[in-house]
């Protein structure tokens, strides 16, 4: 049987009446034959030594743009309320997909605003805000389409710092009324204020953001009812309204003819709405292009901003003309095999052999 060395009480006793040690390197006395002295892992103490300053190194640099340290001297690119005020046209998209990544192409690309959409695409404030720092990236505004035109979407949307906002169904120059006060702080609107820590006074350190954000923000009313366009030159007429967005489908749903949106009497309507707005000499006009109104018409007849397509429904045609594509050279393959087949056996291996040869 096994024996155990088992430790007595008075060992024990002896163990816990040794004394603290001052030096913590120091190995104790009863310590000795576990552990050689910590002298032998000791190293001589560093020495510092004073680093000579570089002064013949060039600086390194990722492009030929000079570098700064004044981070403000970028210039900003101009509002879209100032380039409309200069006399441009201005091209835009709406974003349905709520892509960050397609957001960032249609930046890229050159549009000159991307219109976020809440109303008809599936996402959200908390969806829209990475297609927002997507845009910023690419310095290209981006507009904000409600779900619905009330002071809770409105307060949520501005807080992300959108350049533009968009109220939908506006009928009447009551509503137009009500969806600018939604965009104002008190005692202008009723607006809810926390702009010491919401993005779009950068957190609270754009210290000019109370000064200046009526002046930056363009709010665009949709008009997109039989309603509405006889209204509409009172609609624009309203102080605060900058742009009157057309919307030819829900105008065409609500005259009877939503399968039919270039039907003449839509057009005509739409004609209406387009020269009270120009006569006003107030908001400025802003589209969609459609199949039959594209946009090269829109600017023609005096449309300060077009938007020309659909982020989703861009990549529908695209996917459906690739698989097209696709399947008529599977049919085209199909008929030269029945050719080939007719015309004699042989012709596979040729075509192979010649393939490789290549």
């Amino acid at each position: 049987m096994a024996s155990f060395n088992c430790t007595t009480s008075s060992s024990l006793s002896t163990l816990r009446k040794q004394p603290l040690h001052s030096d913590p390197f120091k190995t104790p006395p009863h310590l000795h034959h576990l552990s050689p002295p910590i002298s032998h892992f000791s190293t001589p103490p560093l020495t510092l030594k004073t680093l000579k300053p570089i002064t013949s190194q060039t600086p390194l640099r990722s492009s030929s743009i000079p570098i700064t340290s004044d981070l403000s001297t970028t210039s900003a690119p101009q509002s879209l309320k100032s380039r409309l005020k200069n006399g441009e046209t201005l091209y835009g998209l709406f974003l349905l997909s709520f892509s960050p990544t397609l957001a960032e192409i249609s930046g890229l690309a050159g549009y000159d605003f991307v219109v976020v959409d809440m109303e008809h695409g599936h996402g959200g404030i908390s969806d829209a805000l990475p297609c927002l720092h997507a845009l910023a990236a690419t310095r290209t505004p981006a507009i904000l389409r409600l779900p619905e035109s009330s002071p809770m979407w409105a307060k949520k949307a501005l807080d992300l710092g959108p350049q533009g906002i968009m109220f939908p169904m506006i009928d009447n120059p009551k509503l137009a009324r009500k969806a600018v006060s939604y965009c104002r702080f008190p005692p202008n609107g009723v607006r809810g204020s926390a702009h010491t820590v919401v993005r779009a006074s950068s957190y609270g350190i754009d210290e000019g953001y109370l000064s200046n954000y009526e002046e930056e923000l363009m709010i665009m009313c949709q008009v997109e009812s039989e309603e509405g366009v006889e209204k509409i030159q009172e609609i624009a007429a309203v102080d605060g309204v900058d742009c009157i967005q057309m919307g030819p489908l829900d105008l065409s749903a609500s005259m009877g003819f939503l399968w039919d949106p270039g039907n003449k009497k839509v057009r005509a309507m739409m004609r209406t709405a387009e020269k009270a707005v120009k006569g006003g000499g107030g908001a400025y006009l802003a589209g969609f292009a459609m199949p039959h109104d594209g946009p090269q018409d829109l600017r023609q007849r005096g449309y300060h901003m077009v938007s020309g397509a659909v982020d989703v429904g861009m990549f529908r045609s695209a996917a459906v003309e690739d698989v097209n594509k696709f399947k008529m050279s599977l049919m085209k393959g199909s008929d030269d095999d029945d050719d080939e087949t007719a015309e004699g056996g042989g012709k596979h291996g040729d075509a192979d052999d010649k393939y490789w040869s290549e």
